[in-house]
């Protein structure tokens, strides 16, 4: 069990350095977002399978409902941002001009 807990650590935090290095594109950002929400998921689905309690067997499901709606909040700020930026660039995306 703990080498799974190391991994999932090690990936959050493969998904928070992507994030603060790949920062170049808006999708890439939302990738990394979305890595960074689907750990926490499985964590809580090996906590749920470990431990055999049923009062956290809601806690996976309520973090993927989430999960969606922020995937596709942020897919819908893309489209928005493509069409009237013309480009997904973050350097290309400042509001102050």
């Amino acid at each position: 069990m703990p080498t799974i807990l190391f991994f999932l650590n090690t990936s959050f935090l493969l998904g928070l350095l992507g994030l603060s290095f790949h920062r170049t594109h808006l999708m890439s950002i939302l990738i990394c977002i979305e890595a960074m929400m689907l750990i926490p998921y499985l964590m809580m689905t090996t906590l749920m399978f470990t431990t055999s309690t049923p009062t956290v067997a809601m806690l996976p499901i309520l973090l993927l409902a989430l999960s969606a709606c922020e995937a596709s909040t942020g897919l819908a700020l893309l489209v928005a941002t493509t069409r009237t930026h013309g480009t997904d660039h973050m350097k290309t995306l400042n509001l102050l001009k």
